[in-house]
């Protein structure tokens, strides 16, 4: 299974369409909510969302989206990353529920070799999550520093951190 890219992987106009997908529950919203102390009722308070909003239920929380198709990007886009450089654009286009299921895909936008080290560039991103039904509901655009297939090589190769697991002898 491939985990992330190399700068040379990655191709301007390229898709990527994360898998598999996330049906998002009440538990993963509060846990987010309650992890991130936003206690807001819209999110927490199924009485008050029902009474008080224009929705008539709860909201999952928008940077839980936001976060969950980040994470789904990984094997795809920064798995390999030497560091996430910028957030260029966040926008929550439609809500999400309690029984979605979300779906992810990325676009390569540019890319740039590094102006100060030669073993790495930046990668211009933009990801999309659409609920089950196509409806867009979360757009963000990031670049991401990522190595060479020089780095890999000079630092061990694409697992240089993992250690040689052998079964012991009694």
């Amino acid at each position: 299974m491939q985990f992330g890219r190399t700068y040379e992987e990655f191709t301007v106009g390229d898709v990527y369409k994360h898998w598999p997908g996330k049906t998002v529950t009440e538990y993963d919203d509060h846990l987010f909510c309650l992890l991130t102390m936003n206690h807001h009722p819209l999110h927490m308070d199924t009485n008050y969302a029902e009474k008080t909003t224009d929705f008539g239920k709860n909201v999952v929380v928008g940077n839980y989206i936001y976060s969950l198709l980040l994470g789904m990007s990984v094997p795809d886009v920064s798995g390999k990353a030497i560091a996430n450089l910028e957030i260029e654009s966040l926008k929550h286009v439609a809500p999400t529920f309690h029984g979605d299921t979300i779906y992810g895909e990325t676009t390569v936008l540019d890319k740039t070799p590094s102006k100060s080290k030669n073993d790495r560039g930046i990668v211009y991103v933009e990801t999309k999550g659409y609920k089950q039904d196509g409806t867009l509901v979360c757009v963000f655009r990031r670049k991401v520093m990522v190595p060479t297939e020089t780095y890999i090589k000079e630092r061990g190769g694409e697992q240089p951190g993992r250690p040689d697991l052998q079964e012991k002898q009694k």
